[in-house]
């Protein structure tokens, strides 16, 4: 029996999880066995919990609720309660998802202790240094033991900076194991979206009609936490909503919701809130995301995950970052980069409603990356 300690913190990586644990109980529980800690990044009821209830993972064995604080000081206190876990626990492999400070506090934690790493979601690269996320992917794999990347351009990332990406087992964190699985995120999609649209009531409970309205995400603290970068998304999402008379539904992250009154001028904030067109309510549950993604006209978004589903039900997506580690999105013509530029947002609206036949390619796999982790990592584990 492997024994794997999965560590979570953030929405994203809750979701990602459940994959996982599903392929365990269902096709793998008599091979591996879990324990889940989470950290606490991500401490709202609607941040957290109720994802664990509506994606029946199991309850986590550790919680060590460390809350929203600066990076340092959150990464530290994880650091602290994760390495008691492990030296508890002492599991086979430490999982750990994507490019949060969990990810990191886990990788780092379980690497110094010889415990080995298990990345999932390897490879990614916005070649943006001043993103925390780039420092956090690139720390992560460099001390994983098992790669486990979702696409053919984060195989291509490792491969350039010299992970050798034909090792054979036994694998270590000097001789690593370096896969290509598909997306995990793809796996829940798939499964949870009939469930979703039996389910959910978001449409409904806001009024919102299939197909006519912009659905946007911010959160990212480039963008929350300068007035100007802000203001701009603001101004832009005001704009398309008048001149196309569009409705704009905006599940607000907790942190923006304080942000939007305290950064923004009032007359602005002002502005937004007496948009008749202009929606916001509290963070949605996924399968609230889900319907909320599946019904959109397009997608507005810094998300690197939301991104995603975007691209995996069809909508297109502008993506007011710079950059974007999911660069196959923008390659097919599924996503616009425009920053926080009013001018850029407001363009790349207009192109994608002039844009016909939008084509969204599997670039992310089958839908059973899990399963194909988990065969891997038992594999890896008898040799």
């Amino acid at each position: 029996m492997i024994k794997i300690l999965t560590v979570v913190g953030a929405r994203p990586q809750i979701v990602k999880a459940a994959a996982l644990s599903r392929a365990i109980q269902e096709k793998f529980s008599r091979l591996i066995s879990e324990t889940i800690v989470h950290t606490g990044q991500h401490y709202d009821q609607n941040m957290s919990q109720i994802f664990f209830d509506e994606l029946g993972i199991p309850t986590p064995h550790h919680n060590l609720q460390v809350g929203s604080q600066s990076h340092g000081k959150q990464t530290a206190q994880m650091i602290t309660g994760l390495e008691a876990i492990l030296l508890e626990e002492q599991p086979d492999y430490l999982i750990v998802y994507g490019d949060t400070n969990s990810t990191l506090a886990g990788a780092l934690t379980a690497s110094k202790i010889h415990i080995p790493v298990v990345h999932i979601e390897a490879g990614l690269r916005s070649f943006n240094k001043r993103m925390p996320e780039e420092i956090n992917r690139i720390m992560c794999d460099h001390v994983s033991t098992l790669l486990f990347t979702p696409t053919a351009t984060g195989l291509a990332n490792l491969l350039r900076e010299g992970f050798p990406i034909n090792n054979q087992p036994p694998f270590s964190p000097d001789h690593q194991g370096v896969f290509h699985c598909g997306d995990i995120m793809l796996d829940n999609s798939l499964y949870f979206a009939k469930m979703a649209a039996e389910l959910s009531t978001i449409l409904k409970r806001e009024s919102l009609e299939q197909g006519k309205y912009l659905l946007v995400t911010i959160h990212r603290d480039n963008n929350t936490d300068d007035a100007t970068r802000l203001a701009s998304i603001f101004e832009a999402i005001i704009q398309i909503t008048k001149e196309y008379h569009c409705q704009a539904a905006i599940p607000l992250h907790p942190r923006t919701t304080k942000i939007l009154k305290q950064t923004l001028s009032s007359e602005l904030y002002t502005r937004i809130n007496k948009s008749q067109l202009i929606k916001l309510f509290p963070p949605a549950s996924y399968f609230d995301m889900i319907m909320l993604e599946k019904n959109a006209q397009f997608v507005l978004t810094d998300s690197g995950g939301v991104q995603k589903e975007a691209y995996f039900f069809g909508k297109p997506c502008i993506i007011v970052r710079s950059e974007t580690e999911w660069t196959e999105i923008v390659e097919h013509h599924a996503g616009i980069l425009t920053d926080a530029d009013k001018v850029r947002i407001t363009d790349a609206y207009k192109t994608l409603m002039s844009r016909p036949g939008i084509s969204f390619p599997p670039v992310f796999g089958d839908g059973h990356a899990a399963e194909y982790i988990c065969s891997q990592l038992i594999n890896s584990h008898n040799k």
